[in-house]
């Protein structure tokens, strides 16, 4: 991306990575017995495996639509790439969105882009080729972030310098958009979560036998994981069923 402007927001607004519930062996990428340790609450969401978008939407009502890794269309047809769907997607919900802050800040909407020909999960969530999208984060950030430079900006978002919203602001703009979430499928104190990684492989089957998303009678309705958060958002992790069942097959 050569306009440093647009490197800068695409930077930004990327999402950033979320550890494993249990801690990945860089050896041989099982996992180990080391747990997240989260206190109070614990939001359980299903994690649907499509691929990330997000709606880049400033106060003046100007937006851009990205992938995990770029920018793919401005408001206007600025910038053009069809690349996975996103843009075909997304492009109908961040024309309607409305600018809300007071506070004259970037607002990032995160969604899940999921369904027909996206992901090698596609058939799980349609047997008839539709797709879909579900909200799973919004962030914000100030304009004057966008002058730093970009290792800088790398470094913030890492390091946790986007601004998310608690579950609660999330749940209300959710509505006032009318945006479908991802999947809450039960919220539980962190003393209920399994410390071990046999524990939590029985834990996501009777929390998540099958997927909340599907898309029409013929998706095959196999999920791909569940996310941990805390109500404020300072403790996330996920947890994949394929990360588990690998682990405990390597194991016997």
């Amino acid at each position: 991306m050569n306009n440093p402007y647009l490197a800068a927001l695409n930077t930004a607004t990327k999402y950033p990575s979320i550890p494993t519930y249990h801690s990945l062996d860089p050896k041989n990428g099982g996992l180990l017995e080391e747990p997240t340790a989260f206190d109070g609450d614990v939001i359980l969401t299903e994690k649907v495996d499509g691929t990330n978008g997000r709606i880049v939407l400033f106060p003046d009502g100007d937006f851009f639509i990205g992938s995990r890794e770029e920018l793919l269309y401005a408001r206007g047809d600025r910038i053009g790439n069809p690349a996975l769907g996103i843009v075909a997607a997304l492009e109908p919900l961040a024309a309607r969105l409305k600018p809300r802050d007071e506070h004259r800040q970037i607002l990032v909407f995160f969604l899940e882009v999921y369904g027909h020909k996206i992901g090698g999960a596609a058939k799980q969530y349609t047997g008839s080729g539709q797709v879909g999208y579900r909200l799973f984060d919004i962030a914000c950030l100030l304009p004057d972030v966008l002058e730093w430079d970009r290792t800088q900006i790398s470094a913030w978002r890492e390091n946790g310098g986007q601004r998310f919203c608690n579950e609660a602001t999330l749940q209300r703009a959710a509505d006032a958009e009318g945006i479908e979430l991802t999947p809450r499928l039960e919220t539980v104190p962190a003393a209920a979560l399994p410390s071990d990684v046999e524990g939590m492989a029985a834990f996501l089957a009777g929390r998540l036998p099958v997927t909340r998303v599907a898309l029409d009678e013929g998706a095959g309705h196999q999920p791909e994981g569940i996310v941990l958060r805390t109500t404020d958002r300072s403790v996330i992790a996920k947890a994949r069923f394929q990360d588990y069942a690998r682990t405990l097959k390597r194991r016997r």
